[in-house]
């Protein structure tokens, strides 16, 4: 026996009733592996991307990409080992039936019917393929009222299918049908297009059985919209631009979503003094001709903390944490192609201009696409700075497998009091820790915090 099997509409969730074929990765006849992504399918909420589970081949698609929206249990397409014939794949689509089809568990002890006369052949216009057409005359099927779902209307086995299968319903037409459904009488993709578009189907005239608006009656009314009487202005369609994930933005969501799930976090907030730092960074850089910004300082600073406080320098591995001799800090830079961290390698034992170029470096090449793996991995603490940017605080995501994260503020000035007791302004930065509790402890996280605010606060110790 060949060995082929059915590939059927998924179900996600318990609501989930329905879902659309948004595209075929894997071409009819084509040879996939297990693990390859065959296809992408839509709900009504998520993109869902469908991988192999085996290797074969995709002998048979049913249910081309773009079509309308499928019932759960759908026989989608037919997957086989190479070498199948055609035959034995239309047997097996023939005689399929879901798992959900409802069985007569009587029916074993029924008489057996008499044979059935031979079937009349059918005379029609209509384009339908062999198969659809010998299921149809075994069946007395009438297919005039099927609504093609191949191209150009064609009627599949798939439709014929489909057609034998729905549950005999009285055909409600005018008010009752609209009574009955409580709203237009069309397909759940026509319907969404309708929404996107602002179109009422209220008044709308279907094409397909039985009255039923289609995807095409609705996108005619979208190329020819109907003059609107006493409006100011006709809806301007604007559909939703749909991008997937590409291969980067798809590893750090995975990995931030596994990262705020699993690991506990806490949080430590504090803000330094920034005076000292923005008066000694700007004598630096014209006495050593050097181009440090702020974000180097901190990196400088970091380190030389995590160098302190080696319970902070970690990263957790299942139920064992590494510690390392020394920090290597990553940097947040946002790139073309989404959030990365490339790493400062052995900041603590870098000078500030060192890791001026350093971070240059990474942040031209994370701006042109060319970080390598090397350059994103084994980072032991992060820092994420959108002070730039105007934000006052904000909280990080731990970058897993580390255990801590500083989020960076914007300096803003504030009143404080003087030795003598008088009133001043003075520099603040706002910084957030965020700890992952499995491996650091409160004091020893609070510890740290200390520790890299008085580094920023008498920087002196930054040049040593």
């Amino acid at each position: 026996m060949p060995d082929i099997r059915p590939f059927c509409m998924p179900k996600w969730g318990i609501e989930m009733t329905e879902g659309t074929l948004a595209d075929w990765k894997v071409a009819e006849g084509d040879t996939f592996a297990k693990g390859q992504l065959l296809c992408l399918i839509e709900t009504s909420k998520i993109t869902n991307e469908v991988e192999a589970e085996y290797d074969a081949v995709l002998a048979r698609v049913l249910v081309p990409a773009g079509a309308e929206a499928q019932p759960v249990g759908t026989l989608l397409a037919v997957t086989a080992q190479a070498g199948t014939s055609a035959e034995e794949i239309d047997a097996f689509i023939a005689v399929f039936r879901p798992a959900n089809a409802p069985t007569n568990p009587n029916a074993a002890t029924r008489e057996e019917p008499a044979p059935a006369p031979a079937p009349r052949p059918i005379q029609t216009n209509r384009a339908i393929s062999p198969e659809a057409l010998k299921l149809a005359e075994a069946s007395g099927l009438d297919i005039e009222p099927i609504e093609g779902s191949g191209r150009h209307g064609r009627i599949t086995l798939q439709d014929v299918q489909q057609a034998l299968n729905a549950p005999a319903r009285p055909v409600l037409v005018g008010t009752l049908a609209l009574a009955e459904e409580g709203k237009a009488f069309a397909s759940p993709l026509a319907r969404r297009i309708a929404a996107q578009h602002g179109i009422d189907l209220s008044g709308v005239k279907g094409t397909g059985p039985r009255g039923r608006i289609s995807k095409a009656d609705v996108l005619a009314l979208v190329a020819t919209p109907a003059p609107m009487q006493g409006a100011a202005f006709a809806p301007v369609p604007n559909p939703p631009a749909i991008v997937p994930f590409d291969r980067v933005r798809k590893v750090v969501a995975q990995r931030l979503t596994q990262a705020k799930q699993e690991i506990p976090h806490f949080y430590l907030r504090s803000s330094a003094r920034l005076d000292e730092l923005l008066a000694l960074r700007k004598t630096a850089n014209l006495v050593l001709g050097a181009r440090a910004s702020i974000n180097d300082y901190l990196v400088r600073a970091a380190a030389l903390a995590l160098a302190r406080h080696p319970d902070v320098n970690v990263q957790v591995h299942g139920a064992t944490i590494h510690r390392f001799a020394h920090a290597d800090v990553a940097i947040a830079v946002a790139s073309p192609n989404g959030l990365v961290t490339p790493v400062v390698r052995q900041a603590d034992r870098q000078s500030v201009t060192q890791i001026a170029q350093a971070t240059a470096a990474l942040i031209d090449k994370a701006k042109a696409g060319r970080l390598s793996l090397g350059d994103m991995e084994g980072g032991t603490f992060s820092i994420s700075n959108l002070g730039m940017f105007g934000v006052e605080e904000f909280t990080a995501i731990i970058n897993p497998p580390q255990a801590a994260i500083l989020a960076v503020g914007a300096a803003a000035r504030a009143v404080c009091e003087r030795p003598d007791g008088s009133a001043g302004f003075e520099t603040r930065l706002a910084l957030t820790l965020s700890v992952d509790h499995r491996a650091i402890d409160g004091a020893a996280a609070a510890q740290f915090l200390a520790t890299l605010k008085g580094l920023i606060e008498a920087p002196e110790a930054l040049f040593a």
